[in-house]
């Protein structure tokens, strides 16, 4: 009796010397390795043995990876604390699944899953590997789950975006591999097909030549263009038309179609393997493009777990020690020292100081917090030494539902189908039916008559046009918009914008210039009704300030330079660009005076001694008490600048003893060309939302200075995603345009997110469209390239349809042969490139 070659259960090559067998069904099965075994009795056992005819027919599998012995551990709840966002009855994680590979995959897995009582949801995403399930644990443990993924062959482990990252780079290097090997071949086949076209192909070298192209072609279909027949037969099986499947048609019957020239000898028809090899490796550049964008929603999340501390000082009996932020729990005292990151959100038991909380909130001017407040992991502590009470830590914090979001977003978001993958299914239907009746309508004539015929058909319906009228359009808008500053990631992200009506903008970063600066300047007498005056910043009025008052602002920048308060930093800048820095330095060096006793006071400012004097730079009522202001004095001076605090500025004194008061009018200015782009975009009918974790007073202030009827103000990073789903609930399209960290979820969850080249890394990972230089000019001139885009698609499309209405005819017809079929095939594809090009001059002077 004769031995089977291969595994029945992933068909690769039984081992020599070694016979496993079992008894299936009434089937005797054999198979590679005793996993293998295992696997196919368990999935007939459960009646799942549907999985075999699902497989493509001839695809090897690898053989089951390894499970872990010690599945128990991801019942802890300690354990599934860092995967799992709610340790209730009903749980939900995302595994990342090693082992999967096609589509009867997904369908076994989540078969199989459906069949475990416990298990209330359970959905494959293909393309991340990544198995999202819902289950309760009274009935189900998750260490059941894993082991019963690995009784059918798939290890899984709970998604870390490391990992997934990991995975996602040995793929994009799998199709990069495929890419270069065409490459080379196509480089190669150039040479042989001059030479043929140069008159080889009616000398004697002919059959040489042809020989070669055979010896260069077969292996790069076999190898780069067996992802398009794998697509194309998956497509198939589960009764979908793909993008694979017209391209799988092309490559092979051209390439049947040559082999059958250079095996019959043929002196009539011509061989057409470079048309394979350069169209296989056109498309798997694209391929290329688009699986390198995946990589960017993995390093956007882990952007974020990046600014989750992993470690803290845990207050045990009196004494410290370092801790895993995991080992903490609720009610534990943690130490966070002057510059730590905070690593939980809790209360303050003892100490003062001022936090950074701009990663949360977008607005970057440190906030005082005393004994009480509340503080949120992530956020800096910028001096003094806190004693916090851990209320909540990683997944359960202000963070962590940021991350949560965002991970939420990226899941839930469905891609753009580009307007030629709608017509490729009818498109390629008729493709099939007109090269099967011309081939029918010719065969009892002439067998190669009907044989070229009905090749010639295919040649000439080939969907390059198809698949090139989508990626040029964007490879050459991409590119544009890449000289103009406006980098986009992915193309479906141009199709999207060309049908958005309605702009959402952050405040802070986006519409502001996003950093603190000296904007005023006021001279403030201490005694009598003198008038308090206004300061012009201009560098002929500040030269004619007296001697005392250069003093004071020198000495000003001179004690703020002790601190790292972004307010501090606006005033030293101030001093700089003036050239007021020196003035202290030089008394210094001449008299031998220096600063001392400088003391920051949390909440109020900062305060030293100089040559006996006292110096105090800080908020109104701190000065007031230092220098025993006048209740008429500090009335006059709430009147003067009460404006000021409605627009969201900072006033900031400095009083020096026995010389006077002076105030700095510290604020985040409005982008100059601001007004005039919002009114652009509304004068072309875009709506306009200002977004904004600002006062309201402050948010209203903006709008009003825009001209912006719609503002939503006060509003946490939870509340902007939300806000932007309400929105795409009611049946609008979204863009949102932000800065911070804390628009990383609305970013994604946005049909489109536009971020600022110039704000953080977490906003331009998590966004589809970043303004390098941060020009809020480009919004407009992205969304009229997104319009040109679309429409030039469009022009491609018809461009294609037409081609073929000439063409297909005479192909029928038998008039045209193989050869003018494939020196025809790329005139559409030039005139698609051609089109693709105008974008290029239409934009060549913006």
């Amino acid at each position: 009796m004769e031995h089977k070659a291969n595994c029945d259960h992933c068909h690769l090559p039984l081992p020599a010397g070694e016979d496993i067998i079992s008894r299936i069904n009434g089937k005797e099965l054999h198979f590679c390795c005793h996993a293998c075994k295992t696997v196919c009795e368990t999935i007939y056992g459960a009646g799942m043995e549907g999985f075999y005819q699902r497989t493509t027919e001839g695809e090897t599998l690898q053989p089951p990876p390894q499970i872990d012995s010690q599945l128990e551990v991801y019942d802890l709840d300690e354990v599934q604390g860092d995967f799992v966002d709610n340790l209730g009855d009903i749980r939900e994680i995302h595994l990342l699944i090693e082992g999967i590979h096609c589509a009867a995959c997904v369908w076994l897995i989540e078969r199989r899953l459906a069949m475990l009582d416990g298990i209330q949801d359970a959905n494959v995403n293909l393309s991340a590997r990544k198995l999202r399930v819902k289950w309760d644990n009274r009935d189900i443990k998750l260490s059941q789950i894993l082991q019963t993924l690995g009784q059918i062959g798939y290890a899984a482990v709970p998604y870390d975006p490391e990992v997934a990252e990991g995975q996602i780079k040995k793929a994009n290097r799998q199709l990069l591999f495929r890419l270069g090997f065409a490459g080379f071949a196509a480089m190669n086949l150039m040479w042989i097909s001059i030479a043929l076209y140069a008159g080889a192909d009616e000398g004697k070298f002919r059959e040489l030549f042809y020989w070669l192209g055979f010896g260069l072609s077969t292996p790069t279909l076999i190898y780069s263009g067996y992802p398009f027949f794998r697509g194309a037969l998956t497509g198939l099986l589960n009764r979908h038309l793909t993008m694979d499947l017209p391209i799988a048609i092309g490559a092979g019957i051209t390439y049947l179609y040559s082999c059958y020239v250079v095996i019959s000898g043929s002196e009539v028809a011509h061989v057409y393997f470079d048309t394979v090899v350069n169209f296989i490796f056109v498309i798997l550049t694209g391929r290329y493009l688009e699986a390198m964008s995946k990589r960017l929603a993995v390093q956007s999340s882990q952007r974020l777990l990046d600014l989750q501390p992993k470690i803290s000082t845990l207050i045990e009996d009196d004494e410290t020690r370092i801790v895993p932020v995991r080992a903490l729990k609720e009610g534990d005292h943690v130490l966070v020292k002057a510059g730590e990151k905070i690593p939980v959100d809790g209360v303050i038991l003892k100490g003062e100081s001022v936090i950074d909380e701009s990663m949360l909130t977008g607005e970057f001017v440190p906030v005082a917090k005393f004994k009480g407040d509340d503080v949120s992991a992530g956020t800096t502590n910028k001096n003094g030494v806190l004693t916090i009470e851990v209320k909540k830590i990683l997944k359960n914090t202000a963070l962590g539902k940021i991350i949560h979001l965002v991970d939420e977003a990226q899941s839930t978001k469905a891609p753009i189908q580009c307007t030629a993958d709608r017509i490729i299914p009818w498109f390629v239907s008729v493709t099939l039916i007109l090269a099967t009746l011309t081939f029918f309508y010719w065969v009892n004539s002439d067998f190669e008559v009907a044989l070229m015929a009905a090749t010639s058909v295919l040649i000439i319906t080939c969907p390059c046009a198809f698949g090139l009228a989508t990626p040029m359009a964007i490879a050459v808008a991409t590119g544009v918009g890449a000289r103009m500053g406006v980098l986009v990631k992915h193309g479906a992200v141009l199709e999207i914008l060309s049908s958005i009506k309605h702009y959402v903008f952050d405040k802070t970063g986006t519409l502001t210039e996003g950093k603190m600066l000296v904007s005023t300047l006021y001279d403030i007498p201490l005694n009598g009704t003198a008038d308090i005056k206004k300061i012009e910043l201009q560098d002929k009025v500040i030269k004619l300030l007296d001697d005392q008052h250069k003093s004071m602002l020198s000495l000003a920048g001179y004690l703020e330079s002790h601190s790292e308060h972004m307010i501090a930093k606006a005033i030293v800048t101030f001093t700089q660009q003036y050239e007021l820095q020196n003035i202290v330095h030089k008394e210094i060096h001449a008299r031998g005076a220096e600063l001392e006793h400088i003391k920051t006071v949390s909440g109020s400012g900062i305060q030293a001694y100089y040559q006996d004097q006292q110096v105090a730079i800080g908020h109104l009522k701190w000065i007031e008490k230092l220098a025993g202001l006048t209740p008429d004095l500090i009335n006059r001076l709430n009147h003067e600048m009460q404006d000021y605090h409605v627009t969201g500025s900072s006033v900031v004194y400095i009083w020096v003893e026995e010389q006077g008061l002076m105030a700095f009018i510290v604020e985040d200015k409005l982008r100059e060309d601001a007004p005039l782009i919002i009114k652009k975009m509304q004068d072309k009918g875009f709506d306009i939302t200002l977004l904004s974790g600002d006062k309201r007073e402050v948010a209203q202030y903006m709008a009003q200075k825009l001209d912006i009827k719609e503002v939503i103000a006060e509003v946490m990073p939870a509340e902007k995603d939300k806000v932007i789903q309400q929105k795409q609930q009611q049946g609008e399209m979204i863009a949102m345009v932000g800065d911070g960290i804390n628009d990383a979820p609305a970013l994604i969850r946005a049909d489109v997110g536009i971020a600022m080249g110039t704000g953080t890394d977490v906003s331009i990972e998590s966004a589809d469209v970043i303004l390098v230089n941060g020009e809020l000019e480009k919004i407009p001139l992205a969304a009229e390239l997104s319009h040109a885009t679309l429409a030039t698609i469009k022009q491609n499309i018809s461009i294609s349809i037409l081609y073929n209405i000439i063409m297909v005819p005479l192909a029928m017809s038998a008039v045209i042969t193989p050869l003018v079929a494939a020196i025809s095939m790329p005139l559409s594809s030039l005139l698609v490139i051609g089109n693709a090009a105008r974008i290029r001059w239409r934009f060549k002077n913006k």
